[in-house]
C-alpha cells in the first residue's frame, strides 16, 4: 500500500486557497479547544488510515498544511499571529518513537477529568498492524456542550462572580459591532470571543441590560 499523490493534494485543498494554506472561517466561532480538537480530528483520520502504507512519511506536507491552517483560524479568531498560536499551544507527547511535538488545549473541570484536544504528535511511521478508521465518522462540534460545560463552571465572564449565573444571548455578533464606541466591557468581550452568547452573574447581566 502506498499514499497517492492525488490523494495528498485533495485532503489539502479543503486547508488551502491560491496554494497557501487559509483559516476556515466555518470555525472562527467555536472555543480553541474545538478548533485543535475538530484540526486534530481530522488530521487523525486520515494518517491513521494511511499508517499501513510504505510510506506514510509523504503526509508531512498534510501535516504542515492543516497544522498552518489551525493557526491561522486560531490567529484570526483572536486577532493575533500564527506564531503567538504557536507559542501558547505547543506541547510534546510520547510516543514509541520518542517526544513529537503537538498542538494542546485543555480545559479544566472542577471534579472532574480536564477535557484535552489535540493536533499532531502521531509518528509518520509504517505499521502493519494499524487500525483503519472511518473517516466519515468525524462528528462536527457540538455548541450545545460547549455551553453547558461554561454554565457548569458557574463563574461570570465578565466579573469572575458566582451569583445566580445566567446566560445572556445576542441574535448577531455584526449588531454588536454596529454600537457607538466606546463599546460597554461586555460588548468587548464577545466580539472578542466571537461568541453570541456570555456567561454571567445577576449583578453583571442587570448592568448588560439597564446600564448600555
Amino acid at each position: 500500500m502506498r499514499v497517492p499523490t492525488s490523494m495528498i493534494e485533495a485532503k489539502c485543498s479543503p486547508y488551502m486557497k491560491r496554494g497557501k494554506p487559509v483559516h476556515r472561517s466555518d470555525l472562527m466561532g467555536s472555543t480553541d479547544r474545538e478548533i485543535i480538537g475538530r484540526f486534530g480530528a481530522e488530521y487523525r483520520g486520515i494518517v491513521q488510515y494511511y499508517l499501513l502504507a510504505s510510506d506514510v512519511f509523504r503526509l508531512d506536507r498534510l501535516h504542515w498544511v492543516m497544522e498552518t491552517s489551525m493557526l491561522k483560524t486560531l490567529a484570526g479568531k483572536h486577532r493575533s499571529t500564527v506564531s503567538a498560536m504557536s507559542r501558547r499551544y505547543r506541547a510534546r507527547i510520547d510516543t514509541p518513537y520518542g517526544p513529537y511535538k503537538c498542538f494542546q488545549a485543555t480545559t479544566t473541570r472542577p471534579g472532574r477529568k480536564p477535557l484535552v484536544a489535540r493536533f499532531g504528535g502521531v509518528p509518520l511511521r509504517h505499521n502493519r498492524k494499524a487500525l483503519i478508521v472511518d473517516k466519515s465518522a468525524l462528528a462536527p462540534p457540538v455548541r450545545r456542550k460547549e455551553l453547558v460545560s461554561r454554565l457548569l463552571a458557574g463563574r461570570c465572564e465578565l466579573c469572575n462572580g458566582h451569583d445566580e449565573i445566567t446566560v445572556h444571548h445576542v441574535a448577531k455578533l455584526a449588531d454588536l459591532s454596529g454600537r457607538r464606541q466606546p463599546h460597554p466591557h461586555w460588548v468587548t468581550v464577545m466580539l472578542r470571543k466571537r461568541r453570541k452568547t456570555l456567561v454571567v452573574c445577576r449583578d453583571c447581566h442587570h448592568l448588560i441590560h439597564h446600564g448600555g
